[in-house]
């Protein structure tokens, strides 16, 4: 199978989420993240995100800084970082000091991608010391924590975040609400959802190009896709890795608590109510699985008409076998002669 130039100079990226698998626990999905971030390096996976939840019984990932430094230390090539840390729920400089910390141990190889969101529920922010507001100077937050790498800031004269001042992890802007907006005005690259929502994705990149500022950061644009690509050897199986996810998803959406994954059988001999049916259907569509030969035209398509600098990877399922399957199918793609 030929594939196009496109496909093929497209550096692909990986977000794990750290899922919690049924009657699994939560130091087992975080030691497999470590895992397949080395899988990742061996197949030629530019970048490996972590993300950052809450009380989140399906996820792991709560500590984004400190989780990455375990994947920096378990390789050696792969570029490391968050996808993302969200802003509105630390000081930044904290974070500024984290990332200092990461750059300092793994000069060159650190991503720092910064999100708005804040906790899920009242309980959570009230734990974390913020209210609904907290994301309100995300722009604010952002600019301040770019300050303590280049020299302070000015509301606290004499502060410095050692070691993070004078070093350079590469920050990210994820496009929730109004990120891409920031993102331009601030000059760094943006990390956008990719296939849900299509139209709104493409204005958002276009517009995001359009009233770009060139910073100390990054002299141009860059975008960044992001989304779910499930490949096996036929499509019936491709679609099935993404039962576990949607479920989860549904399910959260009905119950508020996102739950651990659960294999794709049990999902299909589970009654479902109609609105946690509805919810499933929805959470199935818009993503990127079939076979490699039906998956690398749609995302070929889709990288040429939103003209995106890399793709990363969120897909979750619970069998992690046919996970790493899947990203080993893709990677191959863009080795096709």
């Amino acid at each position: 199978m030929r594939v196009s130039s496109v496909l093929r100079d497209t550096p692909l990226s990986i977000l794990d989420r750290s899922r919690v698998r049924e009657g699994e626990d939560a130091p087992r999905a975080l030691r497999d993240t470590v895992a397949l971030a080395r899988e990742a390096e061996a197949l030629g996976y530019h970048r490996f995100w972590v993300s950052e939840h809450h009380s989140v019984p399906g996820v792991a990932g709560s500590a984004p800084t400190v989780l990455a430094a375990a994947v920096a230390a378990a390789t050696s090539r792969i570029r490391v970082g968050t996808g993302g840390v969200m802003l509105p729920n630390h000081q930044p400089l904290v974070v500024a000091e984290q990332f200092g910390v990461l750059e300092a141990l793994f000069p060159g190889r650190i991503d720092m991608g910064l999100g708005r969101s804040v906790g899920f529920t009242d309980g959570v922010r009230k734990a974390l010391g913020r209210g609904k507001d907290a994301a309100d100077g995300f722009e604010e937050q952002i600019a301040e924590l770019l300050g303590w790498f280049t020299g302070g800031s000015p509301a606290h004269p004499g502060v410095h975040a050692w070691p993070a001042e004078g070093l350079r992890p590469a920050p990210f802007v994820l496009a929730t609400g109004s990120g891409a907006q920031i993102a331009a005005r601030l000059g760094l690259p943006l990390v956008v959802a990719a296939v849900r929502g299509e139209e709104a994705m493409l204005k958002a990149v276009a517009g995001y190009r359009a009233a770009f500022r060139p910073s100390p950061w990054a002299a141009a644009p860059h975008v960044t896709l992001s989304g779910t690509v499930a490949l096996a050897p036929t499509a019936a199986e491709a679609h099935r890795l993404l039962l576990s996810e949607a479920w989860s998803t549904a399910y959260s959406r009905t119950h508020g608590v996102f739950p651990p994954l659960l294999p794709p059988e049990a999902i299909e001999a589970r009654p479902m109510a109609p609105a946690e049916r509805d919810r499933f259907t929805a959470a199935l569509a818009g993503h990127l699985a079939g076979t490699p030969e039906q998956v690398a035209p749609a995302l070929t398509s889709l990288l040429e008409r939103s003209r995106a600098d890399e793709f990363l990877v969120t897909t979750s399922t619970y069998d992690r076998r046919r996970l790493l399957d899947s990203h080993r199918l893709l990677a191959s793609l863009r080795s096709a002669a």
